[in-house]
């Protein structure tokens, strides 16, 4: 939807629900929400898309075709209330996450504003990024971690960046054997949680660490992932053991389904715990918060329920004084909301990107780079979410689409 002659069209009802698949990223679902005053808003989710795919058509399709695009409280509400009397995790919230950012994106079109500022305006004018360091694109930044992090480190605070993410002592942990991709470059195929790291595996994942910090001092932030890999007597180990170092933040070291666990991590250490993408909607972050579990909120938009619950979280974690940063390490829709949900915030302290994924297969996706300049994502100015699919990309050899009307 445009504004024209002063005035701003109606944006309809949703006539059109599409899903989009990409055999070269497998794990991403792309979501497109069409309207009967012909504006198409984008939305997109993370892992296990055939399954994601089936819950939008079988079960949000039929509750949304025909009803106000612009509703998007009502939508959300309507998807949920039917998903969890199933059990609304997983798959369904993935979809209901996508579907919320394409709505998102239709009404800021339609309006003519964009995202940010339907969110309640700005905040700031940049915010600052931290690089996750797998290997993609033209960077090899997992590699690098490994081989020489001190590199990675200068290379890091030259280009502007707030810090860097590295999970030092994921290779110790239990893994097990998968065909195919499991995740980002870099990554293991994850087994249970493991009860012991011994000394020597210790110091090796903290020689990570002090080599980064001993390159470039405290000019740059160092970020712990843990991918909850480790059990809570292991937690405490390796939080105790990075404590001289001054990371901003340790993150899912132990898994995150327990807030009174990651309490105990909390008060035994003190290093400050981020939690965590893995809590799908307010509900785990509620008891998390009331139990003092966290330092930092961590908020996947596309998998907690889209930028309508993902905004609800952040203003939970303000009435604690507590600081939410968005999670990132997926596709390049969800990058362009966390942007715009940043901005829209007072207690965001940064966002989470991949820069080999932004100068990379991203600008494989979008008609427009995502909006990082010297390590900072910048203030979006295009209605909506500023993005849209390179046009022609539905054509692609290995795009598959699926649609309800």
């Amino acid at each position: 939807m445009t504004v024209e002659d002063g005035g701003v069209r109606d944006l309809g009802q949703i006539t059109e629900i599409s899903t989009i698949r990409w055999a070269e990223q497998p794990n991403l679902l792309w979501v497109q929400v069409g309207t009967s005053a012909g504006v198409t808003g984008l939305g997109e989710t993370y892992y296990l898309p055939g399954a994601v795919e089936s819950v939008i058509h079988d079960l949000a399709a039929p509750l949304l075709l025909g009803q106000p695009a612009g509703s998007i409280k009502k939508a959300w509400t309507t998807l949920f209330s039917c998903a969890n009397f199933f059990g609304f995790a997983g798959a369904e919230m993935r979809a209901i996450s996508a579907l919320d950012i394409a709505l998102w994106d239709a009404l800021g079109q339609a309006v003519g504003l964009p995202v940010h500022q339907l969110l309640g305006g700005a905040c700031r004018t940049s915010v600052p990024a931290y690089n996750t360091c797998v290997n993609a694109g033209p960077y090899r930044d997992w590699d690098l971690a490994l081989e020489d992090p001190g590199a990675l480190a200068s290379q890091l605070l030259a280009e502007g960046y707030l810090g860097l993410k590295v999970w030092p002592w994921d290779r110790f942990a239990p893994q097990i054997e998968a065909r195919g991709s499991t995740g980002p470059a870099g990554w293991t195929a994850m087994g249970p949680p493991g009860s012991y790291l011994s000394p020597a595996d210790l110091a090796t994942g903290l020689a990570m660490l002090e080599w980064a910090r001993g390159a470039v001092g405290d000019q740059i932030e160092l970020l712990v992932e843990g991918h909850s890999r480790w059990d809570l007597n292991m937690a405490i180990r390796i939080a105790r053991a990075v404590e001289p170092l001054g990371v901003l933040w340790m993150e899912d070291i132990c898994q995150p389904d327990s807030a009174e666990d990651l309490a105990r991590l909390v008060r035994e250490t003190r290093v400050p715990q981020a939690v965590s993408e893995r809590l799908i909607t307010r509900f785990p972050f509620r008891e998390m918060l009331q139990r003092q579990a966290a330092h930092v909120v961590l908020i996947d938009v596309a998998w907690t329920g889209g930028l309508s619950e993902a905004r609800r979280i952040a203003e939970f974690a303000e009435t604690y004084h507590l600081p939410v940063a968005p999670h990132d390490c997926t596709g390049p829709v969800t990058a362009m909301a966390n942007i715009h949900l940043a901005h829209a915030l007072t207690n965001c302290m940064a966002v989470e990107v991949v820069r080999g994924f932004v100068a990379g297969y991203y600008l494989d996706v979008l008609d427009a780079p995502i909006p990082i300049q010297a390590g900072r994502a910048v203030l979006p100015g295009r209605p909506g979410l500023g993005v849209a699919l390179q046009p022609g990309f539905t054509g692609r050899a290995g795009v598959t689409i699926h649609r309800s009307a």
